[in-house]
């Protein structure tokens, strides 16, 4: 059912933490399954340095917010806003159907936490 890289992201999420001092954050749950994703990100030069996430879901939702946080890390800010949820499935060897819903957790959830990070920036 799942690809041999969505069980290593689930059973070896990658930046799996909270981060308090994080320079933003971003939510986005879904309603339909009650999977949930934080995702914390600290700025340097309008690049991604360090992001973490918390996630409450499924095997798919924790392997999808891992893979996310792997995809982001080092970016831009620019090019980070750009990851889809097909870049995040793609990157994770392929998602079943019924679970494709769980790559915009962490998308969505980064995409606010850059959008929040842009209101309101840290830096410089």
């Amino acid at each position: 059912m799942y690809s041999q890289e969505v069980i290593e992201h689930f059973m070896s999420p990658r930046n799996a933490h909270s981060m308090p001092d994080a320079d933003a954050e971003g939510h986005y749950g879904d309603p339909y399954c009650g999977d949930s994703v934080t995702m914390y990100i600290k700025v340097k030069d309008k690049h991604i340095d360090d992001i973490s996430y918390l996630v409450f879901g499924c095997s798919a939702s924790i392997a999808t917010a891992s893979m996310t946080s792997v995809l982001a890390k080092g970016k831009s800010l620019e090019e980070a806003l750009k990851i889809s949820e097909e870049d995040i499935a793609e990157a994770l060897g392929g998602l079943p159907e019924e679970k494709m819903h769980c790559s915009n957790l962490g998308a969505s959830a980064l995409r606010d936490a850059i959008n929040n990070y842009l209101k309101n920036p840290k830096e410089e």
